[in-house]
């Protein structure tokens, strides 16, 4: 039980949560839901950090939409505490986002997780919008199109209005607004989507995440924690470079992966132990959970990789949540299996159910109440 108190602070851009913390969400009129949500994250990282997967619900391997399935729920007999999405394609109307899932199965898979206690966390791998290609067209240029003045803002305006809509129809069983950890922009320090560095100055960077931020508030979108999220980065000043201040972001994050000339894991665990030393201590100075929000191991050639490789990794640090990728299965065009978790015969097996049995790995089970 969270006995914390919930108060409003003295700042108007804030709602200060817990009498024991700094911790404040940036919008100011966050449903209570989601200022529960954010204090619960914050609490559970004196006990471990949450395992999440992306796409969990929808798909694993050599399955598709099968009712209650999942492939870390095979291994482990429980869920995910965390359930990736993401919602490109919205922007066009499609019916399925990017990888295939029907926006109508993802709200329902939003809506069972959460009736169990489990959380989802959404990123948006939306089209450029100067070109018409994908996320990965990195034209120069294209983001500041996006701001108000642009060629393409009243584009992007209507892209946020279809965010908008599909965030307020997130609702539990009592019709109330699912809170939801939004991660737009991710991977900025990479410079391989459309918004990433190098294809945009950093204050366009900034002007386009805060135009974001406050247009999804007055289209009444008050159920989203905002996830700042950067790929690799060497400092405290690179992982800052873009950041467009406390007032607009509630969580901070990276992505960090696994490569094949990597076999041992010596150069994932030196590079996520570096970074989380930084983002650390930038999350204490301004008092924001911490996440390493997308994670994994392709295919996980290693029979010990979740004790052995990630734990290490993670170290002592007070993160939030882990998350790993999804689990694709064959992937005909790279001719090769695509997944981040295990699933029933998988190598990790045996070493994946070590992990989850660890009091400070935290499933859904562990979260429930």
């Amino acid at each position: 039980m969270f006995i914390t108190s919930v108060f409003i602070g003295t700042s108007c851009s804030s709602q200060r949560i817990g009498t024991n913390t700094n911790l404040s969400l940036s919008d100011n009129k966050a449903t209570p839901e989601t200022v529960s949500l954010y204090k619960k994250l914050n609490q559970l990282t004196q006990k471990g950090f949450l395992f999440g997967h992306q796409d969990d619900l929808a798909y694993g391997v050599n399955w598709k939409y099968e009712n209650g399935r999942s492939d870390v729920k095979d291994v482990t007999g429980d869920y995910p505490a965390v359930y990736g999405w993401d919602i490109a394609g919205l922007e066009k109307d499609d019916t399925n986002n990017i990888d295939g899932v029907p926006f109508a199965k993802m709200k329902q898979y939003i809506q069972d997780a959460n009736q169990r206690g489990g959380i989802s966390t959404i990123s948006w791998h939306f089209d450029n919008p100067a070109t018409g290609k994908n996320a990965w067209d990195n034209t120069p240029n294209s983001l500041k199109t996006i701001l108000p003045g642009g060629e393409n803002h009243q584009k992007f305006t209507s892209w946020l209005d279809k965010a908008a809509a599909f965030f307020l129809s997130l609702k539990d069983n009592k019709g109330k607004n699912i809170p939801i950890l939004f991660r737009p922009y991710h991977e900025l320090t990479g410079g391989w989507f459309w918004w990433g560095k190098g294809n945009c100055t950093a204050e366009e960077f900034k002007a386009a995440w805060k135009f974001t931020f406050e247009y999804l508030q007055k289209k009444g979108v008050h159920n989203l924690i905002y996830s700042y999220n950067t790929g690799s980065f060497d400092s405290k000043e690179d992982f800052l470079s873009h950041y467009p201040g406390d007032n607009y972001v509630d969580m901070l994050s990276f992505d960090a992966y696994q490569n094949n000339d990597d076999k041992e894991g010596k150069k994932f665990i030196e590079g996520v132990q570096k970074q989380l030393k930084i983002l650390n201590e930038i999350g204490l100075e301004k008092h924001k959970p911490i996440a390493l929000a997308e994670a994994g191991y392709e295919a996980i050639p290693d029979a010990n990789w979740w004790t052995g490789t990630l734990l290490k990794a993670i170290g002592d640090y007070k993160i939030s949540y882990v998350l790993l990728w999804r689990n694709h299965g064959w992937q005909e065009k790279e001719q090769k299996m695509h997944y981040y978790a295990p699933f029933s015969g998988q190598l990790s097996e045996k070493d994946f159910v070590d992990f989850y049995k660890l009091d400070k790995t935290l499933f859904e089970k562990d979260i429930k109440n």
